[in-house]
C-alpha cells in the first residue's frame, strides 16, 4: 500500500524510477520494464522533465517522451500513477511562477496525459520566494493540471516554510518529499531535524531517491577495484571519498550479504526492505532490463527482523552523519 493525502494506492510500495528511459534503456527496453512492473502489481512510475539531459544527443524529456508513447499505445491494464518533476530541464529551469506553468504544460503534452498526479518541485531555487513558487503550484492544482505537490532537493527548512505558506493562504499543500536516503546516506533523512522528523509531524509520504546508492548497494561489487569502468561509476565515488568510507561501504554490503543469505533473497532486496522498515512510504529504484525487476519487487515482500534493522543500522553508522 502507498498512502500520499487521501490518495490509497493498493499496489506494492515501490516506485520505479524513469531516469534509465532514454539513457541506459532505449524505448522498446523502456516498453518492457514498464510492463514487468505493472503487470506484477506496480502503479507508481516517477519520472522528470530533465531525464535525460545529460546523455549527448539528448535535450530532456526523453523519459516522459518514451512514458507517453507507452501509455498511448496501450499501457499497463492497470491504472497507473505518473510523477514527474519541474526545474532541470535545458528550457524550463528553475522554479518561477511563468517557468513552472511553461514546463508543467510541456511535460503534459510529452506524457500525451491531462494531469500529472504527482508534481515534484525538482530543485530549490532560491532567486524565487516561497509564496510565488506556491501559489504557481497551487494554480496548478486548481486547474487540474496535476494532482498533488511534491518537495525534492529543498531544505527542510524550505520545506517547512512551503508548508507554513500554503496553510497560512489556504492553497494546496505539498504532501510528498523525494529525499536522497540509502544505507551509506542517512543523515539528512534521520534525527530531529531531518526530513523523516519533518514527515512524520505534517503526514507527508517520503519517496527515497538513489535507494540503492547507484548500484552500489545491489551487491555486485566485490572490491573498489570492480568500479573502475561502472555506469555510475561517478555517483557509486560520491559515497566513496575516502579509505574509511569505501571499507565502511564494503562493511555494510557484507552485513546485508549475511541477511541475504538468510532470507534466500539478494542484497538488492535487502536494501529496499531496510528503507521500509525506516519508514520510506515507497523506495525509488529504477531498472534497465526487465529481469532487473524481480529482486526489487522481492523487497516488498522481504520483512526484515527487527535485530536485522540494527545490524544494517550499526554497519552504516559511517554514514549517518548529514551531508
Amino acid at each position: 500500500m502507498i498512502r500520499f493525502a487521501g490518495a490509497d494506492l493498493d499496489t506494492r510500495p515501490l516506485v520505479l524510477g524513469g531516469n534509465t528511459f532514454g539513457w541506459t534503456s532505449d524505448e522498446k527496453q523502456s516498453f518492457s520494464v514498464l510492463d514487468a512492473f505493472t503487470a506484477a502489481g506496480g502503479s507508481l512510475i516517477d519520472t522528470a522533465d530533465g531525464y535525460s539531459a545529460w546523455v549527448p544527443g539528448n535535450h530532456g524529456g526523453e523519459s516522459e517522451t518514451i512514458i507517453g508513447h507507452w501509455l498511448k499505445a496501450g499501457g499497463p491494464s492497470t491504472t497507473v500513477v505518473i510523477a514527474s518533476k519541474v526545474a532541470t530541464h535545458p528550457q524550463f529551469q528553475g522554479l518561477a511562477p511563468a517557468t513552472i506553468a511553461a514546463a508543467a504544460d510541456a511535460s503534459l503534452a510529452r506524457l500525451g496525459t491531462d494531469h500529472i498526479d504527482l508534481y515534484y518541485a525538482h530543485f530549490d531555487d532560491d532567486s524565487q520566494t516561497v509564496e510565488d513558487m506556491a501559489a504557481a503550484f497551487d494554480k496548478l492544482v486548481t486547474t487540474g493540471k496535476i494532482g498533488h505537490i511534491g518537495l525534492s532537493n529543498f531544505s527542510v527548512a524550505r520545506e517547512r516554510e512551503w508548508l507554513e505558506v500554503a496553510e497560512r493562504e489556504g492553497l494546496a499543500k505539498p504532501v510528498a518529499l523525494q529525499p536522497h536516503y540509502n544505507l551509506l546516506h542517512r543523515g539528512d533523512v534521520e534525527g530531529a531535524d531531518g526530513y523523516g522528523a519533518l514527515a512524520a509531524e505534517k503526514d507527508l509520504a517520503i519517496f527515497s531517491y538513489f535507494s540503492l546508492a547507484s548500484g552500489f548497494l545491489t551487491g555486485k561489487y566485490a572490491g573498489v577495484e570492480d568500479l573502475k569502468g561502472a555506469a555510475r561509476a561517478d555517483g557509486i565515488g560520491s559515497y566513496l571519498p575516502d579509505e574509511a568510507a569505501q571499507k565502511a561501504a564494503f562493511a555494510v554490503v557484507g552485513a546485508e550479504r549475511e541477511i541475504a543469505s538468510a532470507h534466500g533473497a539478494e542484497v538488492t532486496s535487502v536494501s529496499l526492505a531496510w528503507l521500509l522498515a525506516k519508514g520510506v512510504t515507497a523506495p525509488i529504484a529504477s531498472a534497465r532490463v526487465p529481469e532487473q525487476l524481480d529482486a526489487l519487487l522481492a523487497a516488498t515482500e522481504l520483512e526484515l527482523a527487527a535485530d536485522e534493522v540494527a545490524a544494517l543500522d550499526a554497519a552504516s553508522e559511517h554514514f549517518t552523519a548529514q551531508a
